[in-house]
Parts: C-alpha cells; structure tokens; sequence
C-alpha cells in the first residue's frame, strides 16, 4: 500500500528520486521496475510492474467506445526501472504530456502512484477542496 505525499525535483536528465521509504516495496515485490502513462487529469501514473500488468488487462479489455482513453493509457506507457540510485528517468514525451519542470509531487494512491507537476498539483489540490467534498463523505466518516 502506498500512501502519502513526497516533494520531489526532476534533475536535468529527467530523472527522479524514488522516495526511500517505497523503494524497498517496489524492489521486493518487482525488481524495481515500474510502468509510467499519462491520465487524463493531466498527472501520471506510476505502477509498479505487476500492478501494471492486470491493469493493463482491464484497459485491453475496455469496449470501441473508451478507444481514446485506451489510447492514452496504453499508448503513452512506458516501462523503467530503478537505477542503483533509487532513481527513474520520466521519458521527455511523457513529462512534456504531464507539463514536469522540475518540481514534481509523488502521492501514494494504494496500489500505484500519481506524478504532478508541482504548481499544478496546488492548483488541482486548491480546485478540488474549494469544490467541497460533502457528497463523498455522506459515505465516509473518519
């Protein structure tokens, strides 16, 4: 389980830092390789490579009529892995597709994660929580 939010800086090779406290996760249960792809929200997905695989399966399998999405999803994915560093190149197609410049955010999401650029990721962050929250906790209580 991934949870959590790690500030992150892309160097100029478009590398980036895997946070130490998910690289022992993500090199026991897959050799630290990982599979990156573009969201419509404008973020990207990262997932370990197993995670990938039957996700990737459920995406195949969507009807003509989500051929788009599959498209982005399937189209866009790129496999890395983590160097001896803890690091991961983002390919130039896929950080141009995200708007990543330097300062990135990484958020835990259970079974994978979400790469934001970090000025949009504030103003994700700052649209969703002004747009109130009220009809998903009618569900949820803490």
């Amino acid at each position: 389980m991934f949870q959590g939010s790690s500030a992150l800086t892309l160097d100029a090779k478009g590398r980036l830092s895997v946070p130490t406290r998910h690289r022992e996760a993500l090199i026991s249960g897959d050799e630290g390789r990982l599979t990156l792809t573009r969201h419509p929200d404008g973020c990207l997905l990262v997932y370990p490579r197993s995670e990938w695989e039957r996700k990737r399966e459920q995406i195949a399998a969507f009807p003509m009529s989500a051929r788009n999405l599959q498209r982005l999803l399937l189209g866009y994915a790129q496999d890395v892995e983590m160097d001896a560093a803890g690091r991961i190149l983002v390919a130039p197609e896929l950080r141009e597709a995200a708007g990543l410049q330097r300062d990135a955010m990484l958020l835990g999401m259970a079974s994978h994660f979400e790469l934001w650029d970090a000025a949009q990721w504030a103003r994700c962050e700052e649209a969703g929580l002004s747009g109130g929250l009220s009809e998903i906790m009618e569900h949820f209580s803490f």
